[in-house]
């Protein structure tokens, strides 16, 4: 079946894999909500963020993270309050050196919309829509996506397969005629191969471990650069043309 839809995950995918002091983004965020108390609050805030994660992961996506604003109203945090918006700018600025777009990520998003391939992007996060789309505006990306899929904004995440049909419904695609590309072999390649998928696997993020419950899935291609996905598609689109 020729290709239609070209879907990719976001962290380490479009934007680099980054190491991030899990503490430190928290403490960005505490020190100007509550200086006084900024540790403890630091702390709390992280340890419900991992919290949510665990549970994400252990429940194989069945059970999705949440917004973010859930975490802040577990601490009791009034969301639409001058001083956690002030502390929410802080958290965003600590975070804004690591969300920039791969080198590659205009080009070959250009590239494919280019040869008439819809765009889509399906994103485990906790992050509303809105900030998503602020990266996307930034980096010059958001008039190259087609629709966009975000577990913070659903019951389920990656790897469950409603979040796959999530994306699919919104690009208006069919799974047998789409690609994912991402760089987590369970979350990504094993989670849209479940649901019929093609998958191109990005194998340069350090995944901890304990974030990969099966390391099993064998993707049906690796891009060692990003620009890389857009020949492999095409060259699978040339196979199913020829056939």
């Amino acid at each position: 079946m020729t290709i239609r839809g070209v879907i990719f995950d976001w962290g380490g995918t479009l934007t680099p894999w980054h190491d991030v002091d899990l503490f430190a983004q928290w403490y960005a965020y505490s020190e100007v909500y509550d200086p006084e108390h900024a540790s403890a609050l630091a702390h709390r805030l992280c340890e419900g963020d991992q919290q949510r994660w665990r549970v994400q992961r252990e429940s194989h996506g069945s059970i999705s993270t949440g917004a973010l604003d859930a975490l802040f109203l577990d601490e009791g945090i009034d969301i639409n309050g001058a001083r956690h918006l002030r502390a929410l700018g802080s958290y965003l600025d600590f975070w804004a050196p690591h969300t920039y777009a791969d080198p590659d990520a205009k080009d070959v998003l250009a590239a494919l919309r280019h040869r008439g391939y819809r765009v889509g992007v399906l994103s485990n996060t906790m992050w509303p829509r809105v900030h998503h789309q602020e990266v996307f505006a930034r980096d010059d990306l958001d008039v190259l996506i087609d629709a966009a899929v975000y577990s913070s904004e659903l019951e389920v995440a990656k790897p469950h397969a409603e979040a796959f049909r999530a994306i699919l419904t919104a690009l208006d695609v069919t799974a047998e005629e789409s690609v994912f590309v991402g760089d987590r072999l369970w979350d990504d390649v094993m989670g849209a191969q479940q649901v019929g998928m093609r998958t191109i696997w990005i194998p340069h993020s350090q995944i901890p471990a304990e974030h990969v419950p099966d390391g099993s899935a064998r993707p049906d291609a690796t891009a060692h650069r990003l620009l890389d996905v857009f020949t492999i598609v095409e060259s699978w689109q040339a196979s199913a043309v020829d056939s």
